[in-house]
This record gives structure tokens, sequence and C-alpha cells, in this order.
């Protein structure tokens, strides 16, 4: 029963009812770090290394590790493939974009030696951004369903309802049942005014879902480091994330061997965009007790968004027989807040002479705890839903780096745990990373490669009495990147 009750609150957002739901709290909630391209070679594990722009996003202590002042950029070409697979039929679909998944400026400062009490080495100031998530996927879904059809769960929604209401272009309906109604895809049955029927057959067609998905969450970062004698090192993140979301997702059910009197297709097409931004605050600290070992901490509180914005609207179009009708819905637009789960982060880094390292990072996060919210709406089911079906779970990263002469090698492996409490999906993210740097002077250029695989299940629609099976979708990402440094 629980596992039914979640597929249905997850296909909310695709059976015609365009809301803010735990879906989008999740996906705007986790944070898959890129930044550097030192950083991602090495499994974004730098919590206790430090000396990288990437780690402001992490622990920003290891900003107190610098010793110049450095620029950076990192621009990436990244590439996503997703294989989907519905009720025996094989399907992918990639996405590839070029973007910068880091730019950053540190101001570094030593202090003179007796101008304090305390053995303060250096203080330093960096602003920039990191990229945090990437969104950018195409999905195709298709195969028969030979059980019902998505207008079923239109006849379910609308039973009950007078046809009148359900014909109010400006209604409560307007962007699912009243376009289907206007282009003959309901229609009461004769004697009734809030029963209807559909052309559309119950099953015995073939479903197509094509999903586009674009944008990214990047968070520009100001912060502060400090460097107690060598030992200790301190620092603090105002970060700024910003986040851009652009959904197009197209459904189809189409008659194939033309043998469905009086139906051959219809479509029923979405379009969401959320934009907006959000606030946190990052603080860490950095100990160095011995040369050959280091350990941090780093809390995050949670990022609160105020203000976010979404856009929609929809197109629903039917060919039946010789007639087609069109119909789109007016601009939607609605504002609320979200708040994400607090973090925390402990870290350990191996310092192996002047030849190589071993690090690693654990990061805690609880998705159960995020929060939808509005002025003129409680988000109670909402809320009930993030809580019953994500839990807290954990992020393991690891990365090693080795040095002969001006090269680096280096290599890394992530986790990020399943967001999902009691198995009710997967959804649990794997990264391998391998990676090469060259230094000569003052100039560094470094290079990586990340490779991602995560498993999960999709649902086309559902409702109380229709649910289609799942799609397993299998998604494999990479990640190429390129970061020149200068220090000065």
């Amino acid at each position: 029963m629980k596992r039914l009750v979640f597929i249905m609150m997850i296909v909310m957002s695709v059976t015609g009812i365009i809301a803010q739901n735990e879906v989008d709290a999740l996906r705007y909630s986790q944070s898959f770090y890129q930044g550097t391209a030192r950083s991602m070679a090495m499994g974004n594990a730098f919590g206790a290394l430090g000396a990288d722009f990437s780690s402001l996003s992490t622990n920003p202590a290891g900003l107190g590790l610098y010793r110049s002042s450095e620029f950076s950029i990192t621009p990436e070409f990244f590439y996503k493939n997703t294989q989907s697979t519905y009720n025996g039929e094989v399907n992918d679909d990639s996405r590839s974009v070029l973007a910068i998944s880091n730019l950053g400026f540190v101001v570094t400062n030593k202090i003179p030696s007796g101008t304090t009490s305390a053995p303060w080495k250096y203080y330093q100031f960096a602003v920039g951004m990191n990229r945090t998530n990437n969104f950018n996927n195409n999905i195709l879904i298709e195969g028969d369903n030979h059980d019902h059809s998505k207008i079923d769960v239109y006849l379910d929604k609308a039973y009950g309802i007078d046809y009148q209401i359900i014909g109010d272009e400006n209604g409560n309906y307007t962007f699912d049942l009243f376009p289907a109604w206007y282009v003959y895809l309901l229609d009461t049955i004769p004697g009734f005014s809030d029963i209807y029927t559909s052309p559309v057959p119950q099953g015995g067609i073939r479903q197509r879902e094509i999903i586009e998905n674009r944008g990214s969450t990047n968070e520009w970062l100001f912060s502060a480091g400090a460097n107690l004698n060598d030992r200790v090192f301190f620092g603090a993140t105002l970060g700024l994330p910003y986040l851009r979301y652009f959904r197009t997702s197209t459904f189809s059910e189409y008659d194939v061997a033309d043998t469905i009197p009086g139906f051959d297709e219809w479509t029923y097409k979405e379009n969401v965009t959320t934009i907006g931004w959000g606030v946190n605050l990052k603080l860490g600290v950095i100990v160095w007790p011995v040369d050959w070992l280091r350990l941090g901490a780093a809390f995050h509180t949670p990022s609160a968004f105020i203000e976010l914005e979404d856009f929609y609207s929809t197109t629903t179009s039917a060919q039946l027989g010789p007639d087609f009708n069109v119909k789109s819905s007016p601009n939607g637009e609605y504002t609320y807040d979200l708040t994400t789960p607090l973090k925390a982060i402990g870290s350990i880094g191996l310092i192996i002479g002047k030849y190589g390292l071993i690090s690693g990072d654990y990061e805690f996060v609880d998705y159960s705890k995020t929060r939808l919210r509005a002025p003129d709406y409680t988000f109670t089911d909402e809320n009930n839903a993030i809580k019953n079906s994500y839990q807290s779970t954990y992020n393991l990263r690891l990365g090693t780096e080795w040095r002969y002469t001006n090269f680096s090698f280096r290599g890394g492996y992530s986790l990020y745990g399943s967001p999902y409490a009691d198995k009710l999906n997967d959804g649990k993210l794997t990264s391998y990373s391998l990676g090469l740097g060259y230094t000569e002077g003052n100039i560094g250029i470094d290079l990586a490669w990340v490779h991602s695989q995560m498993k999960q299940d999709y649902y086309l629609y559902s409702s109380t009495n229709f649910t289609t099976n799942p799609t397993n979708q299998q998604m494999n990402a990479n990640h190429f990147a390129l970061s020149i440094k200068s220090k000065f």
C-alpha cells in the first residue's frame, strides 16, 4: 500500500496536475558536486585537503590552506544517456552540453610575524562559483499497453464533476481536463452530466513519452579563511545557490495498426520552468596534528530558496478519425519557498610525503527534512509525502593523488546513497573518476573524467484504479573537465 501511494504521488506531475511536490523537493535538495577538474578527478574528496576552490562548497576551511592568490576556471563537456525499458521495449536517448563548472578568485594575505598575539599565518578571501547539480537529460519511453490508457486517469478524475465545471476554461481544470474536453477526448455518457466516456480505447495502444530536461544548480560563493600556525584552519562560506530547471514532456498514445475506429492518436505536452535563488551558510575546520594526517569537519545550514518561481503550460491535441483539434492552456505561474536539509561532513586526509595523498569524505543528509511553503497554501500533503517517501542517507567520497616531477595522477570514487525510504525506489548514484595535472611555475592545467551511474523506476501515470508498470531506467553520465589555474 505504501508503495502504491508513493507511485501515485511520484507521477502527479505527469498526469496533468502541474504542482510543486516531493519530486521537485528532492531534485532541488540533492548536490552532486562538480567544481574544479582536480577535485572532480579525486571524487570531490577534498574536505580535509583544501587549497582547491571546490572545497568552498564542501568544507570552506580548505580556503585556509591557500598560501598564494589564485584564479581558476573550469569548462566542462557533459554527456548523459538514459536507457528506458517499458513493458519489454528498450529505448534510449541522450543529451550533451558545454558548461562552466567552476569560476573562482582567491586573495591570500600573509600576516607579518609579531603583528598579532596569536600565531596567525595567513588569511584569505574568495569569490566565485561551483556547479552542484546538472539536470540536463533526454529520455525516450515507448511500449504497448494492453490494459489501460492515460485517458482512464482523466475519466477517474472527471467522475462526478459536472461537465459545465470541466468546460470552464478559467476553472480548476484548465491544464488537463478542460483541454481534453475541448478536443473531444472526453464526453458525457448520454443521460448523465457527470459521467464520461472517451473514443480512446482502454488498452491495446502504443504509448510514448519524450522528456527533455535542461538546467543546473550553480552556487555562488563568498568565503573567508584563516591559517592558525599551519596547524588549524578555519573557513566560512556564504552560499547563494541559483537554480534553473526546464522540463518539456510530450506524452502520446496512438493506434499503431490503424484498427481502432474513430481514433488515431492524441498528445499531451507540458512545459515547466523553475528559477530562483537561495541562501545558506557553511562553516568548517581542518586540523593538521601531524605531517601525515589531516582531519576536517564541516556543517552546512539548510538552503532557503525564497520565492522560487514556476511557469507552466500544457497543449493537448487529438486526431480522431478525420478530425484534428488542439487546445493550449493559459500560462500558469506560482511562487513558493523551499528549505533543503542541513548537511554534516567529516573528512580525513593521509599525506604520504611529497609523493601522494589519500582522502575521504563522509557526508550526512536527511532528505525527509526538506519542506515546501507558501503564504497561500500549506503544502501539508506534499510535506507529509516528503517525510514518508525519503530518508536520511550518507554520501561517501574517496580520492587519491600521486605526483611525479611536474605531473599529478589522480583517481576517485563517490557513492551517493539512495534518498528513498523503505526501498521505494533506487536512486543511488555511483561515480568513478580519473585525472591528470601538470604544473609549470604559477600555471596549472588539470584534466578530469567522471563516469556516473544511477538506476531508478519511473511511472508514466497513476490513479486510484490505474497504474502503469514501472519504466526501468539506467542512466550513465560522463563529465570531461579542464581547469586552468594561475597563482600570483
